[in-house]
Parts: structure tokens; sequence; C-alpha cells
């Protein structure tokens, strides 16, 4: 991948289950089990793992936002990077997405289609996911097309999207880039199990917050400071719980 190095990765923020954070998207909260978006939207994903935290005006969160809206030319290497990202989480922890959501493996991956609908068809999520990450490029298929149904922005719909294939049963892992109230991928999600998927699961690059919403700072100083390749946030709940255990 362009032989770009994420050894230290200082830019991304790991995210950690506990007390005041979202069971289902891993959030901050006042102290309740959900957010109040997962609690107001419908779970039809197995599970969702974010690899990182994208802190609202900080380096993640431009990276996200400029491989997708800068002109190809110019987002070369913040395409490179999502894609380098994407491809190391995967080879070190796809297994721990995978039993989390109660499956072996994933046999079909594929991507949230693309909020903006004239950003769509040329979205490069589809390029990161289907050619730049090797543990991904052989099973990946574009599986979802947006409706034209008009829905409410970052409300979950089940119209939202339809698949364009029967999936007789099959395994998705579901990538995006953001998620911010997760009501696109749930709504995907929605979209995939209704074509008879049998497990839809999400990896999301970057779970978004702002900093100067509640307590959120503290909860982010509380971090470690280093990001940790050999952990993500599904296997460190699974140690936590085996220590206290």
């Amino acid at each position: 991948m362009n032989g770009l190095s994420l050894d230290n990765a200082s830019f991304l923020r790991s995210p950690r289950s506990g007390a005041g954070v979202c069971v289902d998207c891993f959030n901050f909260t006042r102290g309740f089990s959900r957010c109040f978006a997962c609690a107001h939207t419908e779970r039809q994903l197995a599970a969702m793992v974010p690899i990182s935290y994208s802190i609202g005006h900080e380096y993640l969160h431009h990276t996200l936002a400029s491989y997708k809206r800068l002109p190809s030319d110019r987002a070369a290497t913040a395409i490179s990077q999502v894609g380098a990202i994407i491809d190391r989480f995967l080879e070190c922890h796809e297994a721990c997405v995978a039993a989390a959501a109660g499956t072996d493996r994933f046999e079909l991956v594929t991507t949230v289609p693309s909020s903006d609908a004239g950003r769509d068809e040329t979205h490069p999520l589809r390029r990161v996911v289907g050619e730049l990450v090797r543990s991904t490029r052989d099973r990946h298929q574009r599986l979802l097309r947006r409706t034209d149904v008009p829905v409410e922005p970052r409300r979950f719909d089940v119209r939202r999207y339809g698949a364009v294939l029967p999936l007789d049963g099959a395994s998705v892992l579901l990538i995006d880039d953001t998620w911010t109230t997760g009501a696109s991928a749930q709504s995907a999600a929605a979209a995939l199990r209704a074509a008879g998927a049998r497990t839809v699961a999400a990896v999301v690059v970057g779970r978004h917050l702002n900093r100067d919403w509640y307590e959120n700072d503290r909860h982010l100083d509380k971090l470690s400071c280093r990001f940790d390749w050999t952990t993500c946030a599904v296997c460190a709940d699974w140690r936590r719980l085996a220590e206290v255990a």
C-alpha cells in the first residue's frame, strides 16, 4: 500500500468497552448502557467494531473526509492510508469480529453505499475494499444499491437500500469509513438480511466523537495514548472479562 507504515499510528485511538460506553457502538454515554442513537435505532448488525475513534477536527477525521471529497489526484495519500488501516486491522482482528458476530468467517464483504447519491458511483471505499485490502479483494461484491425512496438523513429506514442479489444464508462483513448515528450501516444490514444474509457485522474505520460533548474529552484522555494493533475493541473486552473471572 505504497509503503505506508502504520507502526506508530499515533492518530488512532483505541475504542474500549466499560462504564459509560455504549455496548453497541462504543460512543460515550452519560452512564447509560446504550447511547441515544443506538437506543432509538433498530439493531440489525450482529456486531459493530470500530477500528478507532475519529475525533472531530483531528487527523483521522480529516483523513476520512478528504479521501472521498478531494479530487482523485489530491486524495491518493488519504485513500492509501484508509486502505492500510483497514488492511492491517482485518489481518489482525477479522476473526475477532466474526466471533463477536457468532460466525466462523465472512463469505462476502461489501461497503455501505454513500449517503451522497451523486458520489456513490465513484466512492473510493469500494476501490479500497475491492482492490487495496488484501484480505477482502477476492470476497468483495457490490451488494447494495440506494433506492429512490426519500428517507430522512441519519435515521434508520429499511427502505434506504436494496440488495442487488439473493444472499442465501451468507455471512457478510459490511465496511464503512465513519459511524456517527449508525443509521446508514443498520439500514444497510437490514437490506442484506432481507435478501437472505445469515449474519451481518460491520467494521468501521472511525467512530465519530466530538471532544466538546459532555465529558468526551475526559474519557478520551483516559485511553491509552499509543494505539495497539494487537488488541481490538472486541478482544480487549474478552481479556478484561477473563481477568475479572
